[in-house]
């Protein structure tokens, strides 16, 4: 509804000026404060410059340690284990600074989700030469648009935002799981191939004895040349086992420093803690499945996102509910001065915003399923974990009995050629067979952390704080 109100007053030319110039004045306040743009290039060799300033021992790095529990006699870090480098992943790798970039980032949408829709401001000024004097040349014209948003959606944009910001606080979190478990598998890989690098050293000097043994023997005769290649070549590929060995520690070491987020010459200077074969097992807890569906990530990220299109879903079904627009306005129509007071809405009152809706609730469907399919999958990988632990677990058991006889027949051995009835040649194949002994048990070992690993990352627990008691030791 437009009402008109005429009256037939003039309007002097300091009017039109007066008109003009507070047009002006809002059109310059308004563009006062505007932010204005700021390039930021990238340096690719400066980037890498930054990369290769990163140091454990810096004193960002202390002051954070000393935020996150340890005391200052503890500093510097003396030997790294997995806690030690996880905190330094925390704090150098660069994955983790996107994730919070991209946090950062949703937490601005989040505030642009509750602005509020602003007015605008319309201003008009036209002119005529209709040479009748009893009318202005002149119409100048002045309105506000207001608008109003109904069903609560600018509410609904908010919980949709609120939603997303935590779906992104939490890939902060799983990057972070991520990085860890990355770390305990590499440092668990690089602490076997060190018991290896030791073993097949062991071997390699063994096999050097019995060598020189048989080539005493062969040129006294009493063994043939055949049994000295024979060792010969055992010897050689001890010897290229160990270098590959040796080569490997270089790759391993090198993944490790990638995972940490850390220059390799970083890692290489620090005294990594080395690991002992493991004795104790974990006892198989009926509720793993229950612990992983309570404490995965990747599961709670799921429920925000499902959350969020159920937002998405409300805020589709409230758009069947046009916005208004409420347009109060005033004129200087050539002699005559007018005010109106205008309302505008969108008619949305007869498609009532099926498609959106059904695209919405098809979103949120698939969501669901998503949802479904992640659980299942969290299900069917914490049984495998566990069930690889269990076997994990007999294996080493079973390597353990075998080292012990092994080391029960080589003291047995050992006293015999104490009292002469062995010769040295036959106890040098002793050792070797104690040595092959312990590099199963040293890769039965390695299987049994490798799967401890797989079930904390299944569980995104460390199994420490899972409640779970070891068999051995008590220890939780």
């Amino acid at each position: 509804m437009i009402t008109r109100a005429k009256h037939l007053v003039s309007v002097s030319p300091a009017c039109k000026s007066a008109w003009a110039a507070a047009l002006l004045a809002a059109i310059f306040l308004t563009s006062c404060g505007f932010q204005q743009y700021v390039a930021k290039p990238l340096d690719p060799l400066a980037a890498k410059a930054k990369f290769a300033e990163k140091d454990s021992n810096s004193e960002q790095f202390s002051q954070y340690l000393l935020r996150n529990g340890y005391t200052a006699d503890r500093l510097p870090i003396q030997q790294w284990g997995l806690d030690e480098l996880t905190y330094c992943a925390l704090f150098f790798h660069p994955s983790l600074d996107v994730a919070r970039a991209q946090w950062r980032a949703a937490q601005f949408a989040e505030m642009s989700a509750a602005e509020q829709a602003m007015p605008t401001v319309t201003g008009s000024i036209a002119h005529s030469n209709d040479p009748d004097p009893a009318k202005k040349p002149f119409a100048i014209g002045l309105s506000i648009d207001i608008p109003i948003e109904t069903a609560n959606k600018r509410g609904i944009r908010m919980e949709n935002a609120q939603h997303l910001t935590q779906v992104a606080k939490l890939e902060i979190a799983q990057t972070a799981w991520q990085l860890r478990a990355d770390i305990a598998q590499s440092l668990t890989a690089y602490q076997f191939n060190l018991q290896q690098i030791q073993l097949f050293t062991l071997e390699e000097t063994r096999r050097q004895e019995i060598v020189a043994m048989y080539q005493k023997r062969v040129n006294l005769g009493v063994a043939s040349n055949i049994e000295l290649s024979a060792a010969n070549l055992q010897l050689q590929s001890a010897t290229s086992a160990l270098n590959a060995k040796k080569q490997d520690s270089a790759l391993l070491l090198s993944k490790l420093a990638s995972n940490v987020g850390l220059p390799l010459s970083k890692i290489q200077k620090m005294t990594l803690l080395t690991s002992k074969p493991r004795s104790e097992s974990m006892s198989n807890g009926a509720h793993l499945e229950t612990l992983a569906l309570l404490n995965r990530l990747d599961i709670r990220i799921a429920l925000e996102r499902y959350a969020a299109a159920e937002a998405k879903l409300k805020l589709e079904i409230a758009k069947q509910y046009p916005d208004l627009a409420i347009s109060p306005g005033y004129a200087f129509e050539f002699g005559d001065k007018v005010w109106s007071l205008g309302l505008s809405g969108l008619m949305m009152l007869l498609n009532k915003n099926k498609i959106g809706i059904a695209e919405a609730n098809q979103l949120r469907e698939v969501e669901a399923a998503q949802f479904e399919n992640l659980q299942a999958q969290v299900i069917a990988e914490t049984d495998k974990a566990n069930a690889e632990l269990m076997q994990a677990q007999l294996a080493l058991a079973n390597q353990q009995k075998l080292l012990a006889q092994q080391q029960g027949y080589t003291a047995r051995m050992t006293h015999k050629f104490a009292a002469g009835e062995i010769d040295r040649l036959a106890l040098a194949f002793v050792k070797l067979e104690q040595i092959a002994a312990e590099k199963n048990l040293a890769e039965a070992d390695f299987q049994l952390k490798s799967a401890l690993n797989q079930l904390e990352n299944t569980l995104q627990k460390p199994l420490s704080e899972t409640g779970l008691e070891l068999e051995n030791g008590g220890e939780k």
